[in-house]
């Protein structure tokens, strides 16, 4: 079973409506919410601000309710938590009914109790109040032994290991299959698996959006990786975050590897978390980029716990067009890449997204972030040696046969109109090179030489250009550098003609290079 514990403020709170809502229409019946309530939250009594009939609420998700129990009766939980075990197709809500700062002859009652110290008065006249004359810190041996459930845990283990060691002598691929999985292994055919569907990508050099290339990577690798457990927040058609092995899990069969998670990102990305802390799964979940403002939390929160979830949004930029700016990302993907632990990736055609997806998995340590577009972008034509060299998050994709008087960095669909602009200041007599950087925190893991390079010191000519909120690149370009990048909410438009618009094109690339250019050899 899965214990939680909420008070009053987490049930305002809008994720509870979500994440209690799809829990009751999964029949979720091994779930148990402990519902603290108290009837107080840091500004006081609830009743200026929730006047919710919260047992009906969760009745009408499809919950087992079980009211007004004494929270500070420990057999009256009990008896609860029995009668909740017994209902198995429905998860259970026991609402406890407690008195906040109990004990204290003063305060009881009070937010005042809520988040600050009773003070030593006050803790004099609790613990007389209590019979508790015991110093601080201290627990009597009794209590402590009544409460130390150790010895039964050991015991409880050891019977479990007895059970799966039987197991595994009559069924011991199964079983090396679910230990691998548990800790969070890959299969060892992993690497070869990825580095045919990586070459078969290249070879076929399709130019598709980056939205349907991951689709392409992940029907070419869900069977071999049955821990995948995939979903999107009532965005799959857009996401493409279904393939012919996915099988969805209902109320009335849980033998499935994709969640519809309805319309709720913020409960998706803490669903996820939940499902990485667990163990045995690895699950990526899609929704529009611009929506992982909503999920923001429980996105800050899979990074500061370093779990292994992956976050596929598309729909990445001005590039949706018609969609408007309430659904064009701006400052969205500075923000997930200034978020500690958290790994981003912008690939710019199929053969980068295979190695994003092959990243993504291949991480123990952390979130990834999988931006991928919506429109079409034209596949590049690469060497084995820069396939390799993907990995490391930045790589050199176009370059000059002298060193290079001018670098262009660019991510995503950008990296085609830099490629282009490479092609005219080349037929200029230019001597430029193009950097296409996926992941800037891979690439800012690189040894120093590496990174040197890549982008040489001494250039002092380098132009960024992404389709998202400038200012992130000035610490590769310098302040003698430019940013072709977004400085304004988008606009409604053909995606091409928002471009020209906002000034994201070629032409001004190759101006901002000649303009650097002109200006450092003067």
């Amino acid at each position: 079973h899965t214990y939680t514990f909420a008070g009053d403020g987490c049930l305002m709170e809008g994720i509870s409506h979500e994440a209690c809502s799809l829990a009751g229409t999964l029949g979720l019946g091994k779930l148990i919410l402990f519902y603290d309530d108290n009837g107080i939250s840091i500004d006081g009594p609830l009743d200026k601000w929730y006047t919710d009939d919260t047992p009906k609420r969760f009745e009408a998700y499809g919950w087992q309710v079980i009211s007004n129990v004494d929270g500070h009766d420990a057999e009256a939980i009990k008896k609860a938590v029995i009668a909740a075990k017994a209902e198995t197709s429905k998860p259970t809500l026991i609402q406890c009914k407690t008195v906040i700062g109990f004990g204290a002859p003063n305060l009881a009652g009070s937010e005042k109790t809520h988040g600050a110290p009773l003070g030593d008065a006050e803790i004099a006249a609790t613990k007389q109040q209590l019979n508790w004359p015991h110093p601080a810190f201290e627990v009597p041996n009794d209590i402590y032994g009544a409460w130390n459930a150790v010895e039964k845990g050991q015991t409880h283990h050891k019977e479990w290991q007895q059970l799966f060691d039987e197991y595994a002598k009559q069924f011991p691929e199964l079983a090396s299959e679910f230990s691998r999985r548990i800790q969070g292994e890959l299969p060892e055919q992993f690497e070869q698996l990825f580095k045919q569907h990586i070459q078969k990508s290249n070879t076929e050099a399709e130019s598709i959006a980056t939205r349907k290339a991951f689709n392409k990577s992940l029907s070419a690798t869900q069977a071999d990786l049955p821990e995948l457990l995939g979903g999107s927040a009532d965005l799959t058609g857009s996401n493409l975050t279904w393939s012919q092995e996915s099988k969805a899990i209902t109320r009335e069969d849980a033998d499935g590897n994709y969640i519809y998670y309805g319309v709720r990102e913020f409960a998706m990305t803490a669903i996820m978390n939940g499902i990485t802390l667990h163990g045995g799964f690895i699950p990526y979940g899609g929704t529009f980029l611009v929506f992982s403002d909503y999920a923001r939390n429980a996105v800050r929160l899979a990074a500061l716990m370093k779990q292994r979830s992956i976050l596929i949004y598309t729909h990445d930029s001005i590039g949706l067009g018609e969609d408007g700016p309430t659904h064009q990302p701006v400052e969205h993907v500075p923000m997930l890449r200034m978020t500690p632990n958290m790994s981003l990736w912008r690939p710019c055609d199929t053969v980068e997204t295979a190695v994003a997806w092959e990243s993504a998995i291949a991480r123990h340590d952390g979130p990834t972030s999988l931006v991928l577009t919506r429109q079409t972008v034209p596949h590049q034509e690469r060497t084995n040696e820069q396939i390799e060299s993907i990995k490391r998050g930045g790589y050199i994709l176009k370059d000059c046969t002298n060193n290079p008087e001018a670098i262009i960095i660019a991510t995503g669909s950008e990296v085609s109109l830099a490629v282009e602009a490479w092609q005219k200041l080349t037929d200029e007599g230019l001597s430029v090179r193009v950097v296409s950087m996926p992941s800037t925190d891979k690439f800012e893991q690189q040894d120093q030489t590496y990174r040197d390079s890549v982008l040489p010191p001494n250039v002092k000519t380098r132009v960024a250009v992404e389709a998202a909120a400038a200012d992130y690149w000035y610490k590769y370009v310098g302040l003698d550098g430019k940013v072709i990048a977004m400085t304004s909410f988008g606009e409604s438009a053909p995606y091409k003609e928002i471009y020209q618009h906002l000034g994201i094109t070629v032409d001004a690339i190759v101006a901002a290079v000649n303009s650097i250019n002109s200006r450092s050899t003067k």
